[in-house]
Protein backbone atom coordinates (compact mmCIF):
# COMPACT_ATOMS: atom_id res chain seq x y z
CA UNK A 1 0.00 0.00 0.00
CA UNK A 2 1.32 3.60 -0.61
CA UNK A 3 -0.05 4.48 2.97
CA UNK A 4 2.52 1.73 4.12
CA UNK A 5 5.47 3.53 2.22
CA UNK A 6 5.05 6.74 3.64
CA UNK A 7 4.92 5.56 6.93
CA UNK A 8 7.85 3.20 6.63
CA UNK A 9 9.61 6.28 4.83
CA UNK A 10 9.23 8.95 8.01
CA UNK A 11 10.29 6.31 10.57
CA UNK A 12 13.51 5.29 8.51
CA UNK A 13 14.17 9.44 8.37
CA UNK A 14 13.77 9.47 12.18
CA UNK A 15 16.24 6.78 12.33
CA UNK A 16 18.80 8.29 10.40
CA UNK A 17 18.12 12.00 10.98
CA UNK A 18 17.59 12.68 14.99
CA UNK A 19 18.57 15.90 14.38
CA UNK A 20 19.69 17.94 17.75
CA UNK A 21 17.56 17.90 20.86
CA UNK A 22 14.60 20.26 20.84
CA UNK A 23 14.32 23.17 23.27
CA UNK A 24 12.25 25.53 24.97
CA UNK A 25 13.67 28.64 26.52
CA UNK A 26 11.61 29.97 29.59
CA UNK A 27 13.21 33.10 30.48
CA UNK A 28 11.99 34.66 33.85
CA UNK A 29 10.58 37.95 33.72
CA UNK A 30 11.25 37.82 37.80
CA UNK A 31 12.73 35.89 40.08
CA UNK A 32 8.87 34.32 41.89
CA UNK A 33 7.66 33.59 38.50
CA UNK A 34 4.91 30.22 38.37
CA UNK A 35 6.61 27.10 38.81
CA UNK A 36 6.42 25.10 35.26
CA UNK A 37 6.38 21.38 35.88
CA UNK A 38 5.74 18.74 33.22
CA UNK A 39 1.86 17.88 32.70
CA UNK A 40 0.15 15.21 35.02
CA UNK A 41 -2.18 12.88 33.82
CA UNK A 42 -4.05 12.77 36.59
CA UNK A 43 -7.18 14.81 37.19
CA UNK A 44 -9.47 14.72 40.18
CA UNK A 45 -12.44 14.39 38.38
CA UNK A 46 -11.29 11.29 37.13
CA UNK A 47 -10.20 9.57 40.46
CA UNK A 48 -13.34 10.25 42.14
CA UNK A 49 -14.95 7.84 39.75
CA UNK A 50 -15.71 4.55 40.46
CA UNK A 51 -12.75 2.28 39.12
CA UNK A 52 -11.38 5.30 38.00
CA UNK A 53 -13.19 4.22 35.23
CA UNK A 54 -12.00 7.67 32.67
CA UNK A 55 -8.65 6.25 33.04
CA UNK A 56 -9.30 3.19 30.57
CA UNK A 57 -9.60 5.91 27.92
CA UNK A 58 -6.16 6.28 27.20
CA UNK A 59 -6.48 9.39 25.11
CA UNK A 60 -7.83 11.43 28.20
CA UNK A 61 -4.49 10.74 30.02
CA UNK A 62 -2.07 11.39 27.42
CA UNK A 63 -3.42 14.90 26.73
CA UNK A 64 -3.04 15.97 30.04
CA UNK A 65 0.48 15.02 29.84
CA UNK A 66 1.30 16.13 26.74
CA UNK A 67 2.32 19.63 27.55
CA UNK A 68 4.10 21.62 30.68
CA UNK A 69 1.61 23.89 33.21
CA UNK A 70 1.94 26.68 34.92
CA UNK A 71 1.08 26.80 38.20
CA UNK A 72 -0.52 29.23 40.24
CA UNK A 73 1.77 31.02 42.89
CA UNK A 74 -1.46 32.40 44.95
CA UNK A 75 -4.33 31.34 46.20
CA UNK A 76 -6.66 33.73 44.12
CA UNK A 77 -10.20 34.86 44.19
CA UNK A 78 -12.21 36.48 41.43
CA UNK A 79 -15.20 37.58 41.78
CA UNK A 80 -17.06 39.37 38.44
CA UNK A 81 -20.16 41.31 39.35
CA UNK A 82 -21.65 40.57 35.40
CA UNK A 83 -21.21 43.87 34.44
CA UNK A 84 -18.97 45.00 30.80
CA UNK A 85 -15.53 47.18 32.15
CA UNK A 86 -12.15 46.38 33.05
CA UNK A 87 -13.48 47.51 37.29
CA UNK A 88 -16.28 44.54 37.19
CA UNK A 89 -13.33 41.73 37.93
CA UNK A 90 -11.65 42.43 41.24
CA UNK A 91 -9.40 40.12 43.45
CA UNK A 92 -8.71 38.87 46.42
CA UNK A 93 -5.92 36.63 47.33
CA UNK A 94 -3.93 36.21 51.34
CA UNK A 95 -1.00 36.89 50.00
CA UNK A 96 -1.96 39.80 49.61
CA UNK A 97 -2.14 43.26 46.94
CA UNK A 98 1.38 42.99 45.74
CA UNK A 99 1.72 39.72 44.63
CA UNK A 100 -1.87 40.00 42.94
CA UNK A 101 -0.74 42.80 40.98
CA UNK A 102 2.33 40.90 39.74
CA UNK A 103 0.00 37.79 39.27
CA UNK A 104 -3.73 38.88 38.01
CA UNK A 105 -4.92 41.64 36.03
CA UNK A 106 -8.11 42.85 34.08
CA UNK A 107 -7.35 44.58 30.89
CA UNK A 108 -9.99 42.80 28.43
CA UNK A 109 -13.59 43.63 30.11
CA UNK A 110 -16.51 41.22 29.71
CA UNK A 111 -15.40 39.45 32.68
CA UNK A 112 -12.06 38.54 31.10
CA UNK A 113 -9.04 38.30 33.22
CA UNK A 114 -5.44 37.56 32.63
CA UNK A 115 -2.85 36.01 34.68
CA UNK A 116 1.01 36.29 34.13
CA UNK A 117 3.14 33.32 33.17
CA UNK A 118 6.10 35.52 34.22
CA UNK A 119 8.31 34.20 31.51
CA UNK A 120 9.14 35.28 28.14
CA UNK A 121 9.43 31.97 26.22
CA UNK A 122 11.67 31.30 22.83
CA UNK A 123 11.72 28.60 20.63
CA UNK A 124 13.48 27.57 16.93
CA UNK A 125 12.28 29.12 14.00
CA UNK A 126 8.93 27.58 12.48
CA UNK A 127 7.52 26.34 16.04
CA UNK A 128 5.35 27.96 18.50
CA UNK A 129 3.78 28.04 21.59
CA UNK A 130 0.17 27.17 21.94
CA UNK A 131 -1.26 28.01 25.45
CA UNK A 132 -4.50 26.77 27.16
CA UNK A 133 -6.28 25.17 29.93
CA UNK A 134 -5.27 22.53 31.61
CA UNK A 135 -6.99 19.66 29.60
CA UNK A 136 -9.69 17.79 30.28
CA UNK A 137 -9.85 20.27 33.52
CA UNK A 138 -12.85 21.90 33.56
CA UNK A 139 -13.85 24.51 35.99
CA UNK A 140 -17.15 26.01 37.21
CA UNK A 141 -18.36 29.51 35.71
CA UNK A 142 -14.70 30.22 34.21
CA UNK A 143 -13.46 28.64 30.98
CA UNK A 144 -10.05 29.40 29.38
CA UNK A 145 -8.99 31.14 26.40
CA UNK A 146 -6.44 29.57 24.02
CA UNK A 147 -3.78 31.04 21.70
CA UNK A 148 -0.67 30.00 19.49
CA UNK A 149 2.20 32.37 19.81
CA UNK A 150 4.88 33.34 17.93
CA UNK A 151 7.66 32.47 19.81
CA UNK A 152 10.38 32.31 17.67
CA UNK A 153 10.79 35.91 17.57
CA UNK A 154 8.67 37.61 20.15
CA UNK A 155 10.70 39.57 22.28
CA UNK A 156 7.84 39.96 24.92
CA UNK A 157 5.93 37.85 26.97
CA UNK A 158 1.99 36.49 26.25
CA UNK A 159 -0.44 36.29 29.14
CA UNK A 160 -2.74 33.55 30.13
CA UNK A 161 -6.60 34.64 29.94
CA UNK A 162 -9.78 33.39 31.12
CA UNK A 163 -13.16 34.53 30.83
CA UNK A 164 -16.03 33.91 33.47
CA UNK A 165 -19.01 32.42 31.87
CA UNK A 166 -21.86 33.66 34.77
CA UNK A 167 -21.45 36.62 37.80
CA UNK A 168 -19.92 35.04 40.70
CA UNK A 169 -16.64 34.08 42.51
CA UNK A 170 -14.21 31.39 41.13
CA UNK A 171 -11.24 30.77 42.89
CA UNK A 172 -7.24 29.07 42.07
CA UNK A 173 -5.29 27.45 44.74
CA UNK A 174 -1.90 27.67 44.82
CA UNK A 175 0.06 25.18 42.92
CA UNK A 176 -3.44 24.32 40.36
CA UNK A 177 -2.47 24.77 37.03
CA UNK A 178 -3.86 27.92 35.41
CA UNK A 179 -2.21 27.68 31.95
CA UNK A 180 -0.93 24.63 29.88
CA UNK A 181 1.58 25.31 27.16
CA UNK A 182 2.97 22.70 24.03
CA UNK A 183 5.02 22.99 20.71
CA UNK A 184 3.38 23.22 17.43
CA UNK A 185 4.50 24.01 13.80
CA UNK A 186 2.41 26.10 12.06
CA UNK A 187 3.74 25.90 8.46
CA UNK A 188 3.81 21.77 8.73
CA UNK A 189 0.16 22.22 9.53
CA UNK A 190 -0.49 24.70 6.58
CA UNK A 191 0.93 21.65 4.43
CA UNK A 192 -1.23 18.89 5.84
CA UNK A 193 -3.68 17.80 3.11
CA UNK A 194 -6.89 16.33 4.81
CA UNK A 195 -8.56 14.18 2.16
CA UNK A 196 -11.99 12.27 2.73
CA UNK A 197 -12.25 8.59 1.64
CA UNK A 198 -14.51 5.77 1.64
CA UNK A 199 -13.97 3.38 3.84
CA UNK A 200 -15.36 0.62 1.02
CA UNK A 201 -12.45 1.96 -1.29
CA UNK A 202 -9.92 0.39 1.55
CA UNK A 203 -10.57 -3.86 1.67
CA UNK A 204 -7.98 -3.78 4.19
CA UNK A 205 -8.61 -1.17 6.79
CA UNK A 206 -12.38 -1.74 5.97
CA UNK A 207 -11.50 -5.28 7.41
CA UNK A 208 -9.51 -4.07 10.59
CA UNK A 209 -12.84 -1.94 11.48
CA UNK A 210 -15.15 -4.82 10.94
CA UNK A 211 -13.24 -7.18 12.90
CA UNK A 212 -13.44 -4.80 15.84
CA UNK A 213 -16.92 -3.83 15.25
CA UNK A 214 -18.19 -7.54 15.15
CA UNK A 215 -15.92 -7.98 18.55
CA UNK A 216 -17.19 -4.96 20.44
CA UNK A 217 -20.74 -5.70 19.50
CA UNK A 218 -19.95 -9.28 20.88
CA UNK A 219 -18.03 -7.94 24.06
CA UNK A 220 -21.13 -5.80 25.03
CA UNK A 221 -23.71 -8.21 24.39
CA UNK A 222 -21.75 -10.98 26.66
CA UNK A 223 -21.18 -8.08 29.64
CA UNK A 224 -25.24 -7.31 29.02
CA UNK A 225 -25.70 -11.42 29.95
CA UNK A 226 -23.22 -11.11 32.50
CA UNK A 227 -21.15 -14.01 31.50
CA UNK A 228 -18.19 -14.81 33.37
CA UNK A 229 -15.27 -14.00 30.84
CA UNK A 230 -16.05 -10.80 30.41
CA UNK A 231 -17.82 -9.82 33.97
CA UNK A 232 -14.43 -10.62 34.67
CA UNK A 233 -12.62 -8.37 32.09
CA UNK A 234 -15.10 -5.61 32.35
CA UNK A 235 -13.78 -3.55 29.49
CA UNK A 236 -11.77 -4.30 26.17
CA UNK A 237 -8.03 -2.90 25.82
CA UNK A 238 -6.99 -2.74 22.11
CA UNK A 239 -6.16 0.52 22.34
CA UNK A 240 -4.63 0.75 25.79
CA UNK A 241 -2.64 -2.02 24.10
CA UNK A 242 -1.86 -0.80 21.02
CA UNK A 243 -3.45 -3.72 18.94
CA UNK A 244 -6.23 -4.13 16.93
CA UNK A 245 -9.42 -6.90 16.93
CA UNK A 246 -6.68 -8.86 14.76
CA UNK A 247 -3.82 -8.68 16.76
CA UNK A 248 -1.90 -6.47 14.82
CA UNK A 249 0.23 -4.43 16.85
CA UNK A 250 1.20 -1.10 16.72
CA UNK A 251 4.76 0.53 16.12
CA UNK A 252 4.89 3.21 18.24
CA UNK A 253 2.29 2.68 20.70
CA UNK A 254 2.42 4.89 23.86
CA UNK A 255 0.60 4.78 27.41
CA UNK A 256 2.40 7.30 29.45
CA UNK A 257 3.68 10.40 28.72
CA UNK A 258 7.27 11.61 30.03
CA UNK A 259 8.38 15.44 29.76
CA UNK A 260 11.36 16.73 30.49
CA UNK A 261 11.29 18.91 33.99
CA UNK A 262 12.67 22.58 32.96
CA UNK A 263 16.32 22.88 34.64
CA UNK A 264 17.66 26.23 36.28
CA UNK A 265 20.18 27.72 33.58
CA UNK A 266 22.96 29.68 35.20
Amino acid sequence: MVLDAAIFTVHEFKKTQPGPPMELDCYKIYDTAPEIVPGRARREWMDSFEDRHPYRCLPLSMANSTGWEIVCPIDLDVTWNGNYYEDAIKFRSPAGDAAINAFAGSHFRSGIFTLHTGYLFRTPPGWHVACSGPPNNPKDGVSALSGVIETDWLPFPFTMNWQMTRPGTISFKAGEPFCFIWLVQPAQLEAVQPRIHKLDDHAELKAEFKAWAENRADFASRLADNEPGAVKDRWQRFYMKGEAATGLKADNHATKRSLQTPVEER
